[in-house]
């Protein structure tokens, strides 16, 4: 898996390699060099270059990339946006010039047609809000300059942790990460404004454990079954337990269990109001229906019924169309002090256990997996959007580690960390924007969580995100995103993971957005 870190644990690790006698000049140089030995190896120079360099480091990268240009012969302009030149960058400027490089701070001359190849240089990973001027005038020159238009580390106007884009960004052809790719090339908008992404290892040595980004080859082993002499119960049972007059879609809620059953649960339970069970029970052919104690239509807890649906249960998923009520926190609360699986919390019993003591999500005595996206999240973990919105991975990882729970966090971008280890996954496609994914998911990750092991159950959820998203994004190659459903992306499961189970084969190809 690649591996993807923040901003600020590159910046320290990067300062720590002057301790091992490796100095920022030295650094830069490697950066530089790497630059233009990346994209001339996949011959994409087209000169004449322009070089936009900004007045930190990231500019500094540009100088010096300028300086190898000249030397290769390749026509080369600078524009430089700013006076202020750090002082590791200092060098490269002046070898620049020193060769003869043309400069000048006057972007009216990056005119469309002028230059072939148009690198962007100007902020870096350390940006965050929204460029101003000069910069914004840059930046929107870079976009209609008609050239192939190469990012270095991150696109201008991208937050580097983040992916936020608070105003214009740069839209690159190719962004070249440097050192090590960091989170805010997949977060958020990073998809909009990056095709290709490659990076450059330049030698920095990582100060923390990087998080991961998942890719088939390192779930794989999660779905081979060679053994033969094996049953359901093998495979885990899970309950799948929702369902509301107000949320009473039958196919739905059967979508629900299905996908379960095809991430590979040996039998899936769904529970749903009684009220309900009539009109869902056509639509489930494969698993179990258990009636749920309801008054009209509504969720009704009893202790002994949740005690039968949840005994032999590895997993169990809660809360997807319930409602918020005090019956659904009732379930919630046994739950968590009574079961000892894999208990899944969405959608509403998300927002129900927000407002239930904190205490009792610490102290679960099952090993519990929330869901939430964005804003449900700020409502569990009492935490402003705007103040983790620019280091979402971070964020959640403290309240994970503090909560003793193993934390997916929705997203463009999908952050799934135990506080110990953090997986991310990049998979998911515009059609998925569809009412009832997030049950799906909830379904994956039941029946994923119903047999994995102990010591895999932090990398099993990983790899249920990317379950579901790579399912979403065949059913959309398949029927366009205008027109999906949540059951489409059920239906491509067998799909997803037939080509996870072919991860490493000679034949087999996993498209992934940006990576060369």
């Amino acid at each position: 898996m690649l591996e993807v870190v923040s901003t600020d644990t590159m910046r320290r690790s990067d300062a720590a390699m002057s301790e091992k006698g490796v100095n920022s000049k030295e650094l830069m140089c490697r950066a530089g060099q790497a630059i233009f030995e990346t994209v001339r190896k996949l011959n994409l120079w087209k000169p004449p270059v322009a070089v936009i360099c900004g007045p930190g480091n990231n500019g500094g990268d540009g100088y010096a990339l300028a300086s190898l240009l000249n030397l290769a012969d390749i026509d080369c302009v600078i524009f430089a946006l700013s006076d202020k030149v750090t002082e590791t960058s200092r060098p490269f400027l002046d070898a620049a010039i020193g060769l003869g490089t043309k400069m000048t701070r006057n972007t009216d001359e990056l005119t469309p047609g002028r230059f072939g190849t148009v690198v962007d240089c100007i902020f870096g990973t350390g940006f965050k809000g929204a460029p101003k001027e000069p910069y914004l005038t840059a930046i929107r020159k870079i976009n209609e300059s008609g050239a192939y238009i190469i990012s270095v580390d991150i696109n201008s106007g991208l937050g580097g942790d983040s992916g936020i884009a608070d105003g214009e960004v740069v839209r690159s052809d190719l962004t070249v990460s440097i050192g090590c790719r960091k989170s805010g090339l997949y977060m958020n908008y990073a998809k909009d404004y990056i095709k290709k992404l490659v990076n450059c290892d330049i030698g920095i040595d990582l100060l923390d454990e990087p998080a991961r980004l998942v890719d088939a080859p390192a779930i794989k082993r999660l779905f081979v079954r060679e053994e033969h002499n094996t049953n359901k119960g093998d495979f885990g049972y899970v309950a799948l337990i929702g369902g509301s007059p107000e949320y009473s879609g039958a196919a739905k809620l059967a979508n629900l269990s299905l996908s379960a059953l095809r991430s590979g649960a040996g039998v899936a339970k769904l529970a749903v109001p009684k009220s309900l069970s009539d009109a869902v029970l056509p639509y489930i052919l494969e698993s179990t229906l258990f009636p749920l104690d309801d008054m009209d239509g509504k969720y009704v807890f009893n202790e002994d019924t949740a005690a039968k649906l949840l005994s032999h249960t590895r997993a169990a998923a809660i809360g997807m169309g319930m409602g918020r009520s005090d019956e659904v926190a009732k379930l919630i609360d046994y739950a968590l002090t009574k079961y000892d699986g894999r208990l899944i919390i969405d959608a509403d019993g998300l927002n129900t256990l927000a407002g239930m003591d904190g205490a009792k999500l610490k102290n679960a005595a099952c090993r519990v997996i929330l869901t939430p996206h964005p804003k449900e999240f700020e409502r569990i973990s009492g935490i402003k959007f705007e103040e983790f919105r620019y280091d979402i991975p971070g964020a959640a990882k403290r309240f994970a580690e503090e909560n003793n729970v193993i934390l997916l966090l929705k997203g463009a971008a999908t952050v799934i960390t135990d506080g110990k280890s953090t997986f991310i996954v990049d998979r998911g496609c515009t059609g998925m924007s569809t009412a009832g994914s997030g049950d799906v998911l909830s379904g994956i990750l039941a029946g994923i969580c119903g047999y994995v092991k102990d010591e895999d159950l932090t990398l099993g959820v990983a790899a249920g995100a990317y379950l579901n998203g790579r399912a979403g994004e065949l059913a959309q190659e398949n029927i366009s995103a205008v027109s999906m459903l949540s059951g489409d992306t059920v239906a491509h499961i067998p799909d997803a993971v037939r080509e996870i189970l072919a991860a490493g084969d000679e034949t087999a190809s996993e498209p992934r957005w940006g990576e060369i």
